[in-house]
């Protein structure tokens, strides 16, 4: 997984008022948990836009005056007018815990499908996995290259090394649909 450097300053105030405080002055109020105690602080909007407005997956490297931490954000939430961000949870991170994170789903490869005229679809653009953060990997890749028209591949079918995928097992990953002029060309074959 790619990392990204973040650095916060400890809260020492707690409560409604200090945190609409930090807001005004456009910090972003964060906890970590998941260690001996949970840690309050904030960090400055500049500093995790990149980190938030990706679907890619980071390990954060956390500097919260002076002590560093290894971390995954684990909850975001929004302002439900404005879209400015108002809180982040991040969870500690431990070589032997296993974490859970929604990857990126990337399809590779031009489906047979696709070639008799067919549309491919996306239909899952992440899956959520459960594994150790030092074996999970920027994305899943799924090779699409032998997917007939009409055809689809399920969770079930989906496998990732030393992971375990959490999406129920018969959810459609990606699939080939027929098009309009699919169905026409397959109905004037078959006359």
């Amino acid at each position: 997984m790619k990392t990204f450097d973040l650095k916060g300053t400890v809260r020492t105030d707690l409560g409604k008022k200090a945190t609409k405080a930090e807001r005004v002055v456009d910090n972003v109020p964060c906890v970590l948990y998941g260690g001996a105690e949970n840690t309050h602080f904030t960090t400055t909007i500049s500093d995790i836009r990149k980190m938030i407005y990706s679907p890619e997956v980071f390990v954060v490297n956390l500097d919260i005056d002076g002590k560093k931490t290894k971390a995954i954000m684990k909850a975001l939430q929004f302002h439900p007018v404005s879209d400015k961000v108002l809180h982040i949870d991040f969870l500690q991170l431990t070589e032997d815990k296993p974490v859970i994170v929604e990857l990126p789903v990337k399809l590779e490869g031009l489906a047979e499908g696709v070639k008799a005229g067919g549309k491919l679809a996306l239909e899952m653009r992440k899956l959520k996995v459960k594994g150790l953060y030092t074996q999970i990997p920027e994305n899943i890749v799924i090779d699409v290259t032998a997917l007939g028209l009409g055809k689809s591949i399920q969770v079930a079918k989906v496998s990732v090394a030393n992971l375990e995928i959490l999406n129920a097992k018969n959810a459609v990953v990606a699939q080939v649909k027929l098009t309009r002029a699919a169905r026409g060309a397959a109905a004037t074959a078959g006359k």
